[in-house]
Parts: structure tokens; C-alpha cells; sequence
């Protein structure tokens, strides 16, 4: 079946998200690691990505952890040198799909916070015809409740989405639901899977 709509992920799809670089080149890879080990920052991030308020749950971690204040403050202070740079390839497929009058959906694990400041460096983060973010909706991949919310919103059956994601477990998920889907790993596999498709030609797709 030709998808009736593609769902794209946000983060590591359109911009690329690696705190870790960002740490590694901020105080140190050594450091970084001591960071990560004594401070549990994916908790927090889930947090945020579940509708806790960005500023609050960053410092709030951060006074639990006065040994660490500053590099956790960072998280928040600096957060878009976390979620960058753009993939240009990415966000060329998405405009190509709008411009060939196919429906074009995020579904994403963001905050709300920091979805806004991400939407207002990144354009192509406002310029999907329907937006999916875990921070509004409470609930976050691969959480089936999610990609219900999803179908049943749209109105598209299963079958006729075809969603690309990063990490396997959303893909997993997705796929059980009977989703179509492709794991992203760069940009052109991506591309190549949209001409597969019927999507887009080879020169819409470069």
C-alpha cells in the first residue's frame, strides 16, 4: 500500500541530538562520563519530554547535585548546541513531501519548553500539517497510547502511515501496529526509501 501520510521523528532525523558530544566537548570526555554516572540526566530528560516544566526540572536537578550545578545548568542554558546542527537532506525530504501534497506528521519525544525554542531556531519544526509531541500529550515512545493517539487523531488507518525513527524500540512499536516503517540511519537511506515508495522521484529525493 502507498503511505497517505509519512511521520518523521524529530530528534537524530531532522536535527541531530548527542548531549554527549556536546559534553564531551564542553568539560571533557573524562568528565562527562563522571557527569553521566553520578547524575541521572535521561530521567530528567524524560521528565521534560513527559510536560515537566524545561527550567524547573533542570534546576531542581541541579540543586540536588550541587557538586554538578553548573554542567547540569548547561542542559538547560545551553540546550540548542545539544539539538544541533539541522540535517539539510532531512528537512529538504520534508518540504519535498509537502510540496507534492503529501501529509507530513511529527511524532516526537520533546518538551514543551524546549520544543518552543527548537521550533523557533529550526523552522522546518512548524511545518508539519499535524504535530505529535510527547510533552502535550503526556505520553512518550514507544508507549503504544501514543501512536494511538496518533491513528485515531489523523484518521488514517495504520497501514497507510509510513513512520521513520531512530531507535529501534519506536520502530518496533510501530511496527507492530502494523505501521510501515524504516529506521533511520541517515539521511539518504531515508530518501531512498521514500522513492520506494512512490513518494518522490530519485531528483525529488537528492
Amino acid at each position: 500500500m502507498q503511505p497517505q501520510a509519512v511521520v518523521f521523528d524529530i530528534g537524530n532525523v531532522l536535527i541531530e541530538w548527542q548531549p554527549e558530544r556536546f559534553f564531551d566537548q564542553t568539560i571533557g570526555e573524562d568528565r562527562r562520563r563522571a557527569l553521566f554516572d553520578a547524575v541521572e540526566l535521561d530521567e530528567m530528560n524524560e521528565q521534560v519530554d513527559l510536560g515537566a516544566h524545561f527550567t524547573e526540572t533542570v534546576y531542581a536537578k541541579a540543586e540536588d547535585h550541587p557538586e554538578w550545578r553548573d554542567e547540569i545548568r548547561l542542559w538547560h542554558d545551553r540546550w540548542i548546541e545539544m539539538a544541533s546542527p539541522a540535517i539539510p537532506h532531512s528537512i529538504r525530504l520534508l518540504r519535498a513531501l509537502r510540496g507534492k501534497g503529501v501529509p507530513v506528521f511529527s511524532l516526537s519525544n520533546f518538551g514543551l519548553q524546549s520544543f518552543d525554542i527548537a521550533a523557533a531556531h529550526y523552522p522546518c519544526l512548524t511545518e508539519f500539517d499535524r504535530q505529535y509531541i510527547s510533552g502535550h500529550m503526556r505520553v512518550m515512545k514507544p508507549d503504544p497510547q501514543i501512536y494511538q493517539i496518533l491513528e485515531t487523531d489523523s484518521g488514517i488507518s495504520p497501514a497507510a502511515l509510513l513512520f521513520t525513527d531512530d531507535r529501534a524500540d519506536n520502530i518496533d512499536m510501530a511496527h507492530s501496529r502494523g505501521w510501515q516503517t524504516h529506521l533511520f540511519e541517515g539521511p539518504q537511506g531515508w530518501a531512498d526509501r521514500l522513492v520506494t515508495a512512490g513518494l518522490l522521484s530519485e531528483q525529488e529525493a537528492a
